[in-house]
């Protein structure tokens, strides 16, 4: 089974973690598939990074995410909108001539 988890990096008593596709049977730190981002606990505010698409790519392929990951996610912001999405406007009522 595949696993989206945390995977510790960083020096001792600075813990840095990268958000990794992997074999649930792996180690911790063993090797992975794809790294689909990152979470640093240590800055204020703390923060978190994650290709939105590519975990919704895996949680689709069957991946489970562990229960730290769901929590981290659930955490973040609503994605801001692309920014070559189409923007919907009212129309601009025509304004009458200076004559």
């Amino acid at each position: 089974m595949v696993a989206i988890r945390l995977r510790r990096t960083g020096s001792k008593k600075r813990p840095f973690y990268r958000i990794v596709v992997t074999d649930s049977r792996a180690a911790r730190d063993s090797s992975f598939v794809e790294v689909l981002g990152y979470y640093n606990p240590r800055t204020n505010p703390e923060t978190l990074s994650v290709k939105r698409d590519r975990l919704e790519h895996w949680i689709k392929a069957g991946a489970q995410p562990s229960d730290t990951v769901r929590t981290l996610v659930a955490r973040m912001p609503a994605a801001p909108p692309a920014e070559d999405a189409p923007v919907t406007a009212e129309p601009v009522a025509p304004q009458p001539s200076a004559s």
